[in-house]
C-alpha cells in the first residue's frame, strides 16, 4: 500500500510528471523533459524506458542543437481526443491523438437559429463519421473538448444569456454532448479555446502569457497567464468586448452603452458599409476589399483596429502579457488592422508594457477553436487513467 513520501508513491509521481510534460507539449526530447520536470537526466531516461516498454510513449531519433537526441511523444495507440467547435455559422469537428497529431477534421454550415437539440444531433453525427473515417475503435476516445460562442457559468455549467446563440441560453452543453457520446466532455468558450489552440499549435507557441482576441459577431478574449487559461471565479474573464469606450455610444446587447463590441463586431461594422457595398456584405469580403485597396473598407478596418487597440492597452496595463494574438477573419487584414492596434497600444498603455508586447495575427485561422478544443482535453485529462490503461501489471505493482 502506497504511503505519502514512499518510494512507490514518489516513483508514481515522477511517472505522472513525465507523462504530463509530454502530453502538454506533444513531443519533447529527454533533455527538455528533464528541464521542464526538474528530474535528473538519469531518472528521465529510466522513466522513458519504462513508459516505452508499457506502450505509453514512443521514442524517435531527432536532433537538438546539432546533436543527436531522442524525441518522446505519447503513443498514437494510447487514445484519441475529439474537438467540437460550435460557431455562429458553422460546426467544426477534429479528431486527434495524444501526440498532438490531427487525424481527421471536417466542418459544415450551422444555422444559428437551429435548436440546440438539432445542433448537438449534428455534432454527434459528425463525430461518429470522423471516428469511422480514422478506423479507430470508439473505445479509444478519452474525451471531447467542446467550444461554444458564449460564457459558461462555472457553478451551473450552463450557457450564459449573453451568448451569440440566443436559443441555447440555459443549456448545459457538457451534459448534452456527454449524454450522446458516452465519454467525458470538457467545455469552454470559443475565445479561450482559440487561445489554447494558438498557444499549443500557433502564434502563441513559446510564451507563457498571452491574450487571444477574437472579433466576429461578438468580441472576446482568451487570457493565458503563466501557461494556463484564466477564467475568473464566474467563468467570464476575458469579456473584452464590453470594455466601455464611449459611455454615450450605441446601446450594446449587454445593456450598456459604448462597449468596444459596438465599434468592432461585425453586426455593428457592416451596416456602415452596406449602403455603398450592398446588403450581402460580409466581414470576410470587407477584409478582401480592404486588401485590394477599397478606401471605405480600409478606413473601417483601420478604425476597428484602433478601437481594439484601446482595449488591448487596458489589458497591457492590467496584466502585462508578452503577446496578443488576433484571431477571426479580421486577422486576415494583416497590417491594415495590426498597425492601428499597435498605435493605440503605444498611445494608451504604460510604455514599459507596450515595449514588451508583440501583436501578431493568429496562425490557425478558423481552426484555432477546434484545435483548442483538442488541447482542452489534453490539458484537463488525468494522467493516472492513461498510466493504468497502458503500463504492464508489474509496473502497477511497483508504483
Amino acid at each position: 500500500m502506497e504511503t505519502p513520501g514512499s518510494q512507490t508513491s514518489l516513483h508514481r509521481a515522477n511517472l505522472e510528471r513525465v507523462v504530463r510534460a509530454v502530453r502538454m507539449a506533444g513531443s519533447l526530447t529527454q533533455a527538455e523533459i528533464a528541464r521542464s520536470t526538474g528530474l535528473s537526466a538519469a531518472t528521465v531516461s529510466n522513466i522513458v524506458r519504462e513508459l516505452k516498454e508499457g506502450g505509453t510513449v514512443e521514442v524517435t531519433p531527432t536532433s537538438a542543437g546539432g546533436r543527436r537526441a531522442r524525441s518522446v511523444s505519447l503513443s498514437g495507440d494510447a487514445g484519441i481526443v475529439i474537438g467540437v467547435d460550435f460557431g455562429h455559422t458553422h460546426l467544426r469537428v477534429a479528431v486527434g491523438n495524444l501526440a498532438h497529431q490531427v487525424l481527421a477534421e471536417e466542418s459544415e454550415p450551422l444555422d444559428v437559429d437551429a435548436s440546440s437539440a438539432e445542433g448537438f444531433g449534428r455534432a454527434e453525427q459528425l463525430v461518429n463519421r470522423l471516428i469511422e473515417t480514422t478506423g479507430i475503435s470508439p473505445g479509444k476516445v478519452i474525451g471531447v473538448g467542446l467550444g461554444v460562442p458564449g460564457p459558461i457559468d462555472v457553478e451551473s455549467g450552463t450557457l450564459g444569456s449573453t451568448s451569440i446563440l440566443p436559443g441555447w441560453t440555459g443549456i448545459n452543453p457538457r451534459e448534452e454532448l456527454a449524454g450522446r457520446l458516452g465519454v467525458p466532455v470538457y467545455v469552454d468558450n470559443d475565445a479561450n479555446l482559440g487561445a489554447l489552440g494558438e498557444l499549443v499549435w500557433g502564434s502563441g507557441r513559446g510564451v507563457r502569457d498571452l491574450a487571444y482576441i477574437k472579433v466576429a459577431s461578438g468580441v472576446g478574449a482568451g487570457l493565458v497567464i503563466d501557461g494556463h487559461i484564466y477564467r475568473g471565479p464566474g467563468g467570464t474573464a476575458g469579456e473584452i468586448g464590453h470594455i466601455t469606450l464611449d459611455e454615450s455610444g450605441p446601446v450594446c446587447r449587454c445593456g450598456n452603452r459604448g462597449c468596444m463590441e459596438t465599434f468592432t463586431a461585425a453586426r455593428y461594422v457592416l451596416p456602415l458599409l452596406q449602403p455603398s457595398h450592398g446588403p450581402d456584405l460580409t466581414m470576410e469580403r470587407v477584409v478582401q476589399l480592404a486588401r485590394e485597396g477599397d478606401p471605405g473598407c480600409r478606413r473601417v478596418i483601420g478604425d476597428v483596429g484602433r478601437h481594439i487597440g484601446s482595449g488591448v492597452a487596458n489589458l497591457c496595463n492590467l496584466l502585462n502579457p508578452s503577446r496578443v494574438v488576433l484571431g477571426g477573419s479580421l486577422a486576415e487584414a494583416g497590417e491594415l488592422v495590426l498597425g492601428p492596434i499597435r498605435d493605440s497600444v503605444s498611445r494608451y498603455s504604460i510604455p514599459s508594457a507596450a515595449r514588451q508586447l508583440s501583436v501578431l495575427p493568429g496562425a490557425l485561422g478558423g481552426r484555432a477553436e477546434v484545435l483548442g478544443a483538442l488541447a482542452l482535453v489534453l490539458s484537463e485529462m488525468g494522467d493516472s487513467t492513461l498510466l493504468e490503461s497502458t503500463l504492464p501489471a508489474a509496473t502497477h505493482a511497483f508504483t
